[in-house]
């Protein structure tokens, strides 16, 4: 399975809904980016790039069902979405089953377990920071308790402080 017929998928997926193929398109890039500059090993970057892409996957089911897309429906209905996906784009079983288990916790900030989920955690962040225009203060609290990766922090003060010289 190459990462590009999951980003493909994704975007058939929530076609017609910019906003959502923008954002997964972005936190991909930032991932990979990371992923790489800090050293992950081939079978892992595979997995948090896939993770990165179907990430949000549960969403429209949240809305649907919950009538929102709090991270909790998300890390509830993302899962069953992203195995059926990956199950037909013939993904390796190992990979789909920690692809779900990190979209069942992406918007769970405690106890991050391995580099993959760091990793995802932080992108998903570079983007949500911009998105939901947050302000340098709340950004900067962010950095302080999740971020962890050396890239991840780089990238962050080069997206938010370059001007500050922080």
């Amino acid at each position: 399975m190459k990462t590009g017929d999951v980003a493909a998928a994704m975007c058939a997926y929530n076609a017609g809904d910019v906003r959502r193929i923008n954002h997964l398109m972005k936190v991909f890039a930032f991932a990979k980016t990371i992923g790489e500059r800090e050293g992950l090993d081939a079978d892992t970057q595979e997995i948090l790039e896939v993770a990165a892409l179907t990430h949000d996957i549960g969403i429209r089911n949240s809305e649907r069902k919950y009538g929102n897309c709090s991270g909790a429906h998300q890390q509830e209905e993302g899962p069953p979405e992203a195995w059926a996906l990956l199950v037909r784009l013939g993904a390796e079983e190992r990979v789909i089953e920690r692809v779900c288990w990190l979209i069942a916790h992406h918007h769970t900030y405690t106890n991050i377990e391995g580099l993959d989920y760091q990793i995802l955690v932080e992108a998903d962040f570079l983007v949500n920071a911009f998105e939901d225009e947050m302000d340098a203060d709340a950004i900067r609290t962010v950095q302080e308790k999740l971020f962890r990766t050396q890239t991840g922090i780089e990238l962050l003060k080069k997206l938010h402080f370059c001007r500050e010289n922080v």
